[in-house]
């Protein structure tokens, strides 16, 4: 045998002989039991005390110096309207707790190495829906495949995936006709799910180190090529799971095609998403509304065109401005219900209707209107009773009178996360840089939750392992 060959053999076989705390790798419980059990007589007392000590560690950290260091998984916890906190959590099982433990043999089990903060998180923070004290926030998710259960085929160990925030069983009526925002299968109380967030199932949110995905072939998408490409594009690809499909599928569904106009109603994360696919889709002019200067700076700074509604009330007007006349071709809805009026007075209070009424107006007549801005059905903080269950005071009649078409509810990511990613892959598309992304601790998620609520012209993506902030 050659030396070097020998070496390697002596080498291998010292590993399997050691401790895993002699390896220096960080592993899940089962990898971990793997690791001890070769090599090694079982059916001992001191094999038992071993292995129950080990699946006591949630995850282990196996040191070079010979100890295994628990690595505990911490995540972002919902406490009370205007709170977030960073709490120690239990590592993810592959087992439904709130089901009498039933297993998850389709899931995986993620070192998370992106979750973003997104403003429907920050609807919660707010006290603006009916979420509880405790909840686990996040379902902007990215990372590595750390362990599957038995029926996983097709996903490995070792994988890089991004995570759809909606959860998908892939086998109801719904998500073979690819409507899998409102999967039948994974929510007891209404059709739709999504991790971290309220009457949405249930699921544990992926603001943390460590997450759970439930029938792992399906949702998830595995990036290809080599891991050093796709960890220096991990920021645009940390939006595959939720904004950049949200937005592509808000001017995709208003109908956004080459020479369009478009109008886009919010210039936070998602409606700069949104601009960034209108673009992609070939529109020859974009124009974003807003009333914070620095977020309409970052839309200008691509390309849009920008229209201040707290200084100008009348949209069409300043469309017409722009355009030569007061209407689109499609328009696209990223505010959702907790919108202002427009104009110096109408911004200083909640109109949640406003920008639907103000889409019907300005979009030409047999125009669509897309809407991924959030509405719901119980809103607690809402300026009227009515907003409160979430009635608005729509006038449909001019959307009906124009023939105009809607397209509402959760973006169905799988439709178009694939195809995004390649853009991205490929240099097509920027859009980290687009809605000006910003990399920060998981520790600093609360800062990150008030800066962003106090208008933070940011998308901030929180760095469990300090992954990002290593290969920056």
């Amino acid at each position: 045998m050659p030396p070097a060959t020998a070496a390697a053999s002596s080498r291998s076989s010292a590993i399997w002989a050691a401790e895993p705390s002699e390896i220096g790798l960080t592993v899940p419980n089962r990898v971990w039991l793997r690791l001890y059990d070769r090599g090694r007589p079982r059916g001992t007392r001191e094999h038992a005390r071993a292995r129950a000590a080990a699946v006591r560690a949630p995850a282990n950290r196996l040191s070079t110096e010979g100890e295994v260091v628990a690595d505990t998984n911490r995540g972002v916890v919902y406490q009370a309207p205007g709170e977030v906190t960073v709490e120690d959590l239990d590592f993810p099982k592959l087992e439904l707790a709130e089901q009498n433990g039933r297993k998850l043999q389709h899931g995986a089990i993620l070192k998370v190495l992106a979750t973003n903060i997104c403003g429907s998180d920050q609807h919660m923070v707010r006290g603006r829906t009916t979420a509880p004290a405790g909840l686990t926030l996040g379902h902007e998710i990215t990372g590595e495949v750390i362990e599957t259960g038995r029926d996983v085929e097709f996903v490995k160990e070792g994988d890089l995936v991004s995570v759809p925030f909606n959860i998908a069983c892939g086998r109801c009526r719904n998500c073979k006709e690819r409507h899998t925002g409102v999967c039948e299968n994974v929510n007891r109380e209404r059709p739709g799910a999504a991790y971290g967030y309220v009457d949405m199932g249930g699921w544990h949110g992926g603001q943390a180190r460590y997450a759970v995905v439930p029938y792992a072939d399906f949702n998830l998408l595995k990036f290809p090529g080599d891991r050093d490409t796709v960890m220096e594009k991990l920021p645009d690809l940390a939006m595959l799971s939720d904004i950049f499909p949200t937005g592509y599928h808000g001017a995709y569904t208003a109908g956004v095609t080459t020479g369009s106009t478009a109008y886009v109603a919010g210039a936070g994360p998602v409606g700069l998403a949104c601009a960034t696919a209108c673009l992609l889709l070939g529109a020859a002019v974009v124009i974003v509304g807003d009333m914070n200067e620095q977020r309409l700076a970052q839309a200008r700074g691509f390309g849009c065109e920008t229209i201040d509604l707290s200084q100008h009330g009348d949209v069409g007007a300043q469309i017409e401005q722009i355009l030569g006349v007061p209407e689109v071709d499609a328009a696209v809805d990223c505010v959702g219900f907790e919108a202002r009026g427009q104009g110096h007075e109408g911004a200083q209070k909640e109109q949640p209707a406003t920008v639907l009424n103000t889409l019907m107006e300005i979009t030409r007549a047999a125009g669509g209107v897309g809407i991924p801005g959030l509405y719901v059905t119980g809103d607690p903080g809402a300026a009227d009773e009515n907003a409160k269950v979430g009635q608005l005071g729509l006038r449909i009649g001019t959307g009906w009178a124009k023939s105009e078409y809607f397209v509402t509810g959760q973006c169905p990511v799988m439709s178009y996360n694939r195809q995004l990613m390649m853009a991205i892959l490929y240099d097509r598309v920027q859009i980290a840089r687009n809605v000006n992304a910003s990399v920060i601790p998981l520790e600093q998620a609360p800062e990150g939750y008030a800066e962003f609520d106090r208008g933070a012209a940011r998308k901030y993506i929180l760095d469990p392992h300090g992954t990002l902030g290593a290969a920056a």
